[in-house]
């Protein structure tokens, strides 16, 4: 039961990491990455879609993506998807395919990325934390219930809080990571 109530809350935390992670991923460095455009939606027959599922999004080279819709009614929907969006980029379309050139970072936009990451990180940190919170909660109930000992609740706690540690330092180490790479110039 106690193992069962540990794996689950380990599991759910590494899925906040895990998910972290993604969300860094969308906050752009200078160089160019398909997973900046994962935020942009296009109407798509009436379906609100992510760009990467009407278009091949590629790498050209460090600084450009390519984007190439399959269809070529698409190719307006998703040049003005990308101009209107927050990311600051204007694809320069030829035919069928769009090449996006990332601009480089000013300053202040790279601050305001960090600042983005750290909200990020800090939503992961407290996710982390609540999903402790739970399984003390869980804990504590089969505890009350008679179903563990006050020694087998205090060896559960310690050993959540150790997971806990260990996912709130994981995290801290993708924020500098993150942190590092918005400020490489």
């Amino acid at each position: 039961m106690l193992d069962e109530i540990f794996d689950d809350a380990n599991e759910r935390m590494k899925k906040s990491v895990e998910n972290l992670e993604s969300n860094f991923a969308k906050i752009r460095t200078g160089r160019a990455h398909p997973s900046i455009l994962d935020s942009i939606k296009v109407d798509y027959y009436g379906s609100e879609v992510p760009v990467s599922q009407v278009a091949n999004v590629n790498v050209e080279d460090a600084r450009t993506l390519t984007v190439q819709p399959w269809e070529q009614a698409m190719v307006a929907v998703v040049e003005k998807a990308i101009m209107t969006s927050d990311l600051g980029i204007n694809p320069v379309t030829n035919g069928n395919m769009m090449r996006i050139p990332m601009p480089p970072l000013t300053e202040e936009r790279r601050k305001e990325f960090i600042k983005m990451a750290r909200a990020e990180a800090e939503q992961a940190k407290v996710a982390v934390r609540n999903i402790r919170r739970d399984a003390n909660a869980d804990f504590k109930s089969l505890n009350k219930d008679k179903e563990i000992t006050d020694d087998e609740l205090r060896q559960s706690e310690d050993q959540i809080q150790k997971a806990t540690d260990a996912h709130v330092t994981e995290i801290d180490a993708m924020l500098a990571e993150k942190e590092a790479s918005l400020m490489e110039i």
